[in-house]
């Protein structure tokens, strides 16, 4: 799989208008955009870090699988993002390199773009998503 660099850094967060008070006015990184997507089930805000993106992901609803994950965790590093040219032609190349996918389809991710977590058994029990059109 050809990657095009990296494309954020996602933290997991139980609020985000809490985590904003230290990453955007404590910090400064800028609001690059906030939405929520996949039915309602999730809150991604991209904040600027100049050479890519911190995400902080606020799940909305009690039965999300992150709450589970804030549960045991905390708030803190959920994954780092990839960026692809076109995802369902990563999907199949990694695929191919027994790298597989933990989802059978990509999911939606900010600003319409397209994007698919690959298996933790896959990658050291690191949590790798790509992303792209």
């Amino acid at each position: 799989m050809k990657h095009q660099g990296l494309d954020h850094l996602a933290i997991c967060v139980p609020s985000t208008d809490d985590a904003l008070k230290l990453w955007r006015d404590q910090l400064g990184f800028p609001v690059v955009c906030s939405e929520v997507v996949n039915g309602g089930v999730v809150r991604l805000t991209h904040l600027d870090l100049g050479n890519t993106h911190l995400q902080l992901v606020e799940p909305l609803t009690p039965d999300h699988p992150l709450q589970a994950w804030l549960a045991q965790h905390g708030p803190g590093l959920h994954h780092f993002c990839l960026k692809v040219g076109n995802v369902a032609t990563s999907h199949a190349e990694l695929i191919a390199a027994g790298l597989a996918p933990a989802t059978p389809t990509p999911h939606q991710g900010t600003q319409r773009k397209r994007a698919l977590f690959l298996a933790k058994a896959a990658t050291q029990n690191v949590q790798v998503e790509i992303t792209g059109a």
